[in-house]
């Protein structure tokens, strides 16, 4: 049985790893405008000092040369998924995060880019050449169609109030604030 004095000091571990403990964070883009990731790096231009104690900015490719994906606590996955290589790279980033959160509208539901899956056989034949040349896949998919999505943000770009209800969600959802 611990003594009072080790009780409080592994009180005190805790207290203060639980204080150091950060979010996690991935930033991914898949085929879209990326307007979202526009509106996000502005945010951190407002928040960058606040949120830089909570949050540990482990891959956002806008920002940072050396990412890494595993041991992720939250994803935020902008684009839809044109292609093989893309869906292969979504599963990972599941596999990889304990959230993950569709931003935008092509993430949502997949337009502008799905539009071609409502095309005509003429209009596709037509573009044929686009799929072979870039290996796109048959259809576009959002990444709900492929792996589990814990939560979305709305709208192209993204609403910044909403991204911020759910960041901040999530942070209490992982005991940071």
């Amino acid at each position: 049985m611990p003594t009072a004095c080790n009780d409080k000091t592994l009180k005190r571990q805790i207290r203060l790893q639980t204080m150091t403990h950060k979010l996690a964070l991935g930033w991914f883009s898949f085929s879209c405008c990326e307007d979202s990731t526009i509106v996000f790096t502005e945010l951190l231009n407002d928040h960058f000092d606040e949120w830089s104690k909570v949050i540990d900015f482990q891959y956002i490719r806008i920002l940072k040369k050396n990412n890494k994906i595993h041991n992720l606590d939250v994803a935020f996955v902008e684009g839809a998924i044109v292609s093989e290589h893309d869906a292969m790279k979504l599963k990972e980033i599941r596999k990889n995060c304990k959230k993950l959160i569709a931003i935008g509208s092509c993430a949502i539901n997949g337009m502008p880019s799905a539009q071609r899956n409502t095309f005509d056989d003429g209009k596709k034949k037509e573009i044929e050449f686009l799929i072979e040349k870039f290996h796109l896949a048959e259809k576009v998919r959002t990444p709900g169609d492929i792996v589990k999505v814990d939560d979305r943000v709305m709208g192209c770009p993204m609403s910044e109030q909403a991204f911020l209800d759910v960041l901040n969600k999530t942070l209490k959802e992982f005991n940071i604030v």
